[in-house]
């Protein structure tokens, strides 16, 4: 699991004005979220054996999750690689602990951490023109 420092981090937006927005990146509400929380999922990169996520997390600040007048807050973004069999999971323990996903660890990893953080870090400043 890769975190990097984004300016979405602890901005707010409006969920209704948002969703049709991230879908235009190829975002979507990932897993199974919470009635206070919950994340955004894109693909950065799908291989045979792995696929490689950008993931923002955030926090409902007011309003109800379901409806459509709620706020969020974005929380720090990162990047993960899921490997070919499981789901994704909101909770990082679980993520850990299910053995799912795999640290960024073998050559091939390490040498594209950095470009899976920059393509995360594109997408982010994509939306925040739509993020306040």
């Amino acid at each position: 699991m890769l975190h990097f420092e984004s300016e979405i981090d602890g901005k707010h937006a409006q969920i209704d004005l948002l969703r049709t927005k991230l879908k235009n990146y190829g975002l979507c509400l990932g897993g199974y979220p919470d009635y206070d929380r919950g994340f955004f999922d894109v693909t950065l990169s799908k291989q045979e054996d792995a696929t490689i996520y950008l993931r923002l997390p955030f926090v409902v600040i007011s309003g109800m999750f379901e409806t459509d007048n709620a706020h969020i807050e974005f929380q720090t973004p990162y990047v993960i690689k899921q490997m070919a069999k499981g789901s994704l999971d909101f909770d990082e323990s679980t993520l850990l602990d299910a053995h799912k996903f795999r640290p960024f660890q073998n050559d091939e990893d390490i040498r594209n951490e950095h470009k899976w953080v920059r393509a995360g870090e594109q997408i982010v400043g994509k939306l925040l023109q739509y993020i306040h």
